[in-house]
């Protein structure tokens, strides 16, 4: 059994503590959080112990699970490593990509094992889809969410759009040959609201928008492939699949069939709700992790993963500052 500890008791932190508590291959050893009163508090209600600094923390448990605000991440990882413990590091994975890059160094140099929260590649919605996703050559996802004065500590590209950058870079797995991207500062200082456009070496263009204020939240992805259109609805934990086949037979009397012109033959078009499990996205990726360690597998969202979709929002900030000043 793998000892596990928490680094950050906030409101992600407390909802990884109720995950890990309902592992039973983890002992969730206890938590660290930086403000005493949260920590006694969350000591109190969840029935932990709360650890007085990271060291100790760290010196107790196997594994290290940093839900700490982005700018501690890479201290907090970095100092879990050198200490020979292995890390799940909540999304974006480091501040910067050069923090992520020298995350990437040590964990291999010390033969540890590093999983980043991307977690809606376990969103059941995705899972359920996944099968059917075959070089999807466009991609449009919408990601809107109400105004919460949590998380403005970063831009709306790596608090909200990272999610989707994860799960178009895992469904196109090609590289990003040009990016375009536009933004605004509504509330916060760094941009509220961002659209960008990939265009991939394989052809595949994904147009991605982002919000952080607006007036009813939505988590929406459609891919389109060769006979093929994918939606996935992450929020409703929905998936509907509509694919064209050849047309053969006797057409029933509910069949959706398009003749496609003299000598081109029918398509029929099969629409299908694959099974989508009532799984907790969290509890996931937390169990797939002990299992990558305890199997010696490759985790499931891995540090070069994270730091893949690190890399592309960073460009895309990079285009969105550019056009911003052009603009002021």
């Amino acid at each position: 059994m793998l000892k596990i500890g928490v680094l950050g008791a906030g409101h992600l932190g407390k909802i990884h503590i109720k995950c890990i508590k309902d592992i039973p291959q983890y002992e969730l050893v206890g938590f660290y959080d930086a403000s005493p009163e949260n920590a006694k508090s969350v000591a109190e209600e969840l029935g932990i112990k709360a650890y007085d600094t990271i060291d100790q923390l760290i010196a107790a448990v196997d594994v290290v699970d940093i839900v700490t605000p982005t700018l501690s991440h890479f201290h907090c990882a970095k100092q879990a490593l050198d200490a020979g413990k292995h890390v799940f590091i909540e999304k974006p994975v480091t501040n910067t990509i050069e923090e992520a890059e020298e995350l990437i160094t040590l964990s291999k140099s010390k033969g540890l094992k590093i999983q980043v929260g991307h977690v809606e590649r376990f969103n059941p919605a995705f899972v359920a889809a996944q099968p059917y996703l075959k070089q999807p050559m466009f991609i449009e996802t919408h990601r809107l969410a109400q105004f919460n004065p949590r998380g403005l500590d970063v831009p709306v590209v790596l608090d909200l759009m990272i999610h989707d950058l994860d799960v178009i870079l895992k469904a196109v797995g090609s590289k990003v040959k040009n990016i375009s991207a536009s933004g605004v500062n509504v509330v916060a200082d760094t941009p509220d609201i961002a659209n960008a456009r990939l265009e991939f070496e394989n052809g595949c263009v994904a147009n991605l928008t982002t919000s952080r204020i607006a007036v009813k939240n939505m988590r929406k992805s459609r891919f389109f492939q060769k006979d093929a259109y994918i939606a996935v609805d992450f929020l409703e934990k929905k998936s509907e699949i509509v694919r064209m086949q050849e047309a053969t037979g006797e057409e029933g009397p509910f069949s959706m069939v398009l003749d496609l012109g003299e000598g081109k033959g029918k398509k029929e078009i099969i629409f299908e709700n694959p099974k989508v499990e009532p799984t907790n996205a969290i509890r996931e990726e937390l169990f797939t992790f002990h299992e990558a360690i305890n199997n010696d597998t490759a985790p499931i969202v891995t540090i070069e993963d994270g730091y893949e979709a690190l890399k592309v929002a960073h460009q895309i900030l990079e285009k969105i500052e550019a056009n911003l000043q052009v603009i002021g």
